[in-house]
């Protein structure tokens, strides 16, 4: 086909797009040089290299297009809405935060006289003006996987609730990328950090903690001057999957482990722990997994075909229990029937129907809350010792599990 008359339009098109956003520039400038109280002397030359009559100091501007434009009104200020609101100007700066510091009635009439005065805040006058950001950084490692996503929701009500926002971004499980997105947080001048499944090593985290209170999630960091933790009891929690499977009469249950990070280590010994306890050491397997449907898939495969006729598997996490699943039908295995699946995390996905994976669940938003409780605390009192707080677990008992049959 041949094209239409699309080429010949674009200038014409660009001249539209481009002209409102020249002429804004030419009336911000002349608006500049009327407060300024002087013109500028122009060149004696044009662009084109041509004479042209300078300008005096205070004389007339010869160009009928510079004639028209006018100064625009001067934006109205914070003292302005406050003025209108019939409220002071702190509270205006807590009500434009989101502060839960502020009536109902007394956000209404605010919010009410900003949309009148079209009043818009300027994030960055007012942190220079209070040196203070009103900002935390977040570094989540796996944006895929889901309980990331809820201790965020967690977190983010409470930050809200200081009149403070959240600054995300991601560490692709690679301490060397997560270290230099720390580093352009801290370029922002964000006032905390709270990190989630963090992949650094201690010496890392002591000199962030130097720079910046920082709060870490999922983790259990003690002894670091200016840090403070928060995690779940992961050894418990394996205890717990591996109890349950044997109340059900199995005995033959391995586990699909979660890869050599910090936390798949800790589930991993619970396992262990909880396997010999109940005098099932002989029967202890583990197969390489890790914290993704996939992984999951590959470890539970490998279990399912191993002939070691497995009645149990107990999956690192919900998200590595979704692919163990799919391993379990494509190769006819029922569940829970033929095997049962217990996972670990409680995300919100893991108790559709079509799933209804048995779990151990953490508090996900509630640890979430607790940290960015924790963060503001330390931002208050930077040189109180370091903090942790262990959360329990429990057990979701789901359709994935069922009692051995004979």
């Amino acid at each position: 086909n041949t094209p239409g008359p699309l080429p010949a339009l674009l200038p014409r098109a660009l001249h539209r797009l481009l002209s409102p956003r020249v002429a804004g520039l030419h009336r911000i400038c002349a608006a500049r040089r009327a407060v300024a109280g002087f013109r500028i002397r122009r060149p004696c030359t044009d662009r084109h290299g041509h004479g042209r009559r300078p300008v005096g100091e205070g004389g007339p501007a010869r160009s009928p297009r510079r004639d028209r434009l006018k100064v625009a009104p001067n934006r109205p200020t914070i003292n302005d809405v406050a003025a209108l609101a019939g409220v002071s100007k702190s509270l205006v700066s807590l009500a434009m935060r989101g502060s839960e510091r502020v009536s109902p009635e007394s956000r209404a009439a605010i919010l009410d006289a900003a949309n009148t005065l079209g009043y818009r805040p300027n994030a960055a006058a007012r942190s220079l003006a209070d040196r203070r950001s009103h900002t935390i950084g977040v570094v989540v490692q796996d944006l895929l996987n889901p309980i990331y996503a809820e201790i965020i929701d967690g977190l983010q009500s409470e930050v809200r609730g200081h009149g403070y926002h959240t600054m995300l971004v991601t560490g692709n499980e690679d301490s060397v990328v997560e270290r230099g997105e720390i580093e352009k947080l801290l370029e922002f001048q964000v006032e905390g950090l709270m990190l989630i499944g963090h992949r650094m090593p201690s010496g890392a985290l002591d000199a962030i903690a130097g720079d910046c209170p920082a709060v870490i999630i999922s983790r259990a960091e003690r002894g670091i001057a200016g840090l403070d933790s928060i995690s779940n009891d992961d050894v418990a929690g394996a205890r717990m999957a591996v109890d349950h499977l044997v109340s059900l009469s199995h005995r033959s249950i391995a586990h699909v482990t979660g890869g050599e990070n910090e936390v798949a280590l800790l589930r991993r010994s619970g396992y262990e722990e909880s396997m010999a306890a109940h005098g099932l050491a002989d029967q202890i397997a583990c197969y390489d997994g890790a914290f993704t449907d996939e992984g999951g898939y590959r470890g539970a495969a490998a279990a399912l075909d191993s002939g070691a006729g497995h009645t149990a598997l107990f999956v690192a996490n919900d998200l590595a229990a979704v692919g163990a699943l799919a391993a379990a039908a494509e190769r006819g295995v029922a569940v829970p029937a033929d095997v049962s699946i217990v996972g670990y995390d409680g995300m919100a996905l893991a108790g559709l129907r079509s799933l209804s994976i048995t779990t151990i669940a953490q508090p996900l938003a509630q640890i979430g809350a607790e940290a960015a409780t924790l963060l503001f605390q330390r931002i208050e009192d930077p040189a109180r010792p370091p903090a942790y707080i262990g959360v329990e677990p429990r057990l979701i008992v789901r359709n994935s599990t069922g009692p051995l049959i004979a």
